[in-house]
């Protein structure tokens, strides 16, 4: 596991496409919701450009998305919406797996929104875990 202050990157056991497709059941079975999955790799190819496979899974759970906006002075955390969770292969020919640690970028918000942060971040944490330490 590679770790900075804000980023965690994991190996998954899988290839790109079926971590993503585990990603989204794990979510899926802890009522979170997937609005989208952005692949990259496809979309630069559009363009020209040629990378290694690359998506991006969004999730949301409306429990804690919901608690972050009710509030007009709290919405602008929305721009940390929804959580994303990344899956891409290296040159090492391995599918690594990344994700935010929204909640060291709390400090100084709201208590709600650092309840919500908080609990999207060991949720996301969580899905990931089961995913790749099946």
């Amino acid at each position: 596991m590679t770790t900075n202050q804000f980023i965690i990157e994991q190996v998954s056991p899988f290839d790109v496409p079926t971590t993503v497709e585990k990603i989204i059941e794990a979510a899926g079975k802890k009522d979170w919701q997937n609005p989208a999955t952005h692949n990259l790799q496809q979309s630069l190819a559009k363009s020209g450009k040629t990378v290694r496979p690359v998506q991006v899974v969004e999730i949301c759970k409306p429990a804690f998305s919901g608690q972050m906006l009710e509030k007009n002075h709290e919405r602008i955390v929305s721009v940390m919406m929804p959580c994303r969770i990344s899956v891409y292969e290296k040159e090492d020919g391995k599918t690594y797996v990344a994700l935010l640690d929204m909640s060291a970028l709390s400090a100084g918000m709201p208590e709600t929104v650092i309840e919500a942060i908080q609990g999207a971040t060991n949720d996301s944490f969580e899905i990931v875990k089961l995913v790749i330490h099946p």
